[in-house]
């Protein structure tokens, strides 16, 4: 019980390191496809497989303890190979664009003349984006904007935004 326990301890440690560290075994294992050998998966692996070898060795003897504990390691490697590659592939919110302002409500910064440039500020996604605005009518500073439409990017066409009637 205490070789299988002294393995199940090298795996956790081998496991909390690559957390810790990043892959131990980076490109050590490029021939092979996908990354089912990555440092997180035969860490857990091999912990899972000691210590479920352990837990089956005082019921089942070291003979049987054996394939108890490889069925444990290779269900715990799936885990850990399924849980990496949520981590891995999940998305992060892409920084937003210009064509995503369309639709959107700004601010307006520097006075927009009528056939001329001025510039808004307007929130997408948690982010303030500062464009180059034109628009049919002059619009001063502070005038809440709707913005209509995309000129290249880093200008967009705005229209003021009219206020409800009551």
């Amino acid at each position: 019980m205490t070789t299988f326990l002294v393995i199940g301890v090298v795996g956790l440690a081998l496991l909390l390191v690559s957390l810790v560290v990043g892959d131990l075994f980076d490109g050590a294992f490029d021939a092979l496809t996908g990354d089912v050998f990555s440092s997180a998966v035969i860490g857990a692996f091999v912990a899972a497989t000691g210590f479920g070898a352990a837990a089956a060795q005082p019921a089942l003897g070291t003979v049987l303890a054996l394939p108890v504990g490889a069925v444990t390691g290779v269900a715990f490697a799936w885990f850990a190979w399924w849980l990496t590659r949520l981590l891995a592939d999940g998305s992060s919110d892409a920084t937003p664009g210009i064509d995503d302002t369309v639709g959107r409500d700004g601010k307006v910064v520097t006075p927009v003349p009528e056939g001329g440039f001025g510039v808004v500020d307007v929130l997408v996604g948690g982010h303030v984006l500062r464009l180059n605005a034109r628009a049919d009518h002059p619009i001063e500073p502070g005038t809440p904007v709707h913005v209509t439409g995309v000129l290249s990017p880093t200008a967009v066409t705005v229209a003021p935004v009219w206020p409800e009637l009551t």
